[in-house]
């Protein structure tokens, strides 16, 4: 469900956007860093999450990003395996397939609760699977992502689901800032000292990630790995496209936030 900017460029999902399907890009998309504070326990051990999908390089480029993210992650490619998994290593949520090759997501989610009754569930269904999306939900599950998804909506929701189970040490309860620029990821706002400004589903997923990663230079790569569907395929002036939309919303009449790093990429970061 792409939305289109006045000049006919294709926008992404209104539902979410998301990045590419090169399985190869998280080795360049995710450099290295220190867990963030949301992703602990209140005692400081990392959050635990469970990957369950049986397309390989989909489960890697998701435990990829998870970890970069700070959780301790593993995976399973199908609900057998994924209840074994699940006794081993105790996840406090996982990211669970709802179509498997040898039972579906919602037999592998009731298995796993009776031992682990509190774990949080983010199932995956695809985009028409509306029957699927119902059953998942009815039968307990926690929330859904309908593929193609993007990686930063998968994050947004994962890290809502164990902030609400009080499983994870809030960060500000998702408040991001940089300078005057603030987000509050619940509530789906940014604000610039104090004033509040309108974004596309598009424009919020990019400037989250860059808010998430400030003084960081990312290349263009990296933010259509992490921002665009996982199997976009598009072409790198579709960023530049985005970053200049926030530019104008963000930094028009004020001190630019956002930078270019001229052949590297673009940084968020107060000037001076």
């Amino acid at each position: 469900m792409p939305d289109y900017p006045a000049n006919g460029a294709p926008a992404m999902a209104a539902s979410g956007p998301a990045a590419p399907a090169a399985p190869s890009a998280p080795a360049s998309a995710v450099p290295a860093q220190q867990p963030r504070a949301g992703t602990l326990h209140a005692d400081g051990t990392p959050v635990r999450v469970l990957v369950v999908d049986d397309e390989p390089s989909l489960a890697e480029l998701l435990s990829s990003v998870l970890r970069y993210e700070g959780w301790s992650v593993r995976t399973a490619g199908d609900g057998a395996d994924a209840v074994r998994t699940s006794r081993e290593f105790r996840p406090d949520a996982v990211v669970l397939d709802i179509m498997l090759p040898d039972f579906d997501g919602v037999e592998v989610m009731r298995r796993m609760r009776q031992e682990l009754p509190d774990i949080c569930v983010l199932f995956l269904t695809a985009r028409d699977a509306v029957e699927d999306r119902v059953a998942g939900l009815t039968a307990g599950g926690d929330d859904y992502v309908t593929k193609p998804f993007s990686l930063e909506e998968v994050l947004a929701r994962l890290r809502g689901l164990l902030r609400r189970a009080n499983l994870s040490r809030p960060a500000a309860e998702g408040a991001l800032a940089v300078a005057d620029l603030t987000m509050d990821e619940d509530a789906r706002e940014v604000r610039r000292a104090g004033e509040l400004i309108d974004l596309t589903a598009t424009e919020f997923e990019l400037l989250r990630f860059m808010m998430r990663n400030p003084r960081r230079v990312l290349s263009k790569a990296q933010i259509l790995d992490r921002v665009w569907n996982y199997d976009f395929g598009g072409q790198a002036h579709v960023v530049e496209l985005y970053i200049s939309y926030l530019r104008k919303k963000i930094d028009a009449g004020r001190e630019p936030l956002i930078h270019t790093v001229r052949g590297v990429g673009y940084v968020l970061k107060p000037a001076g």
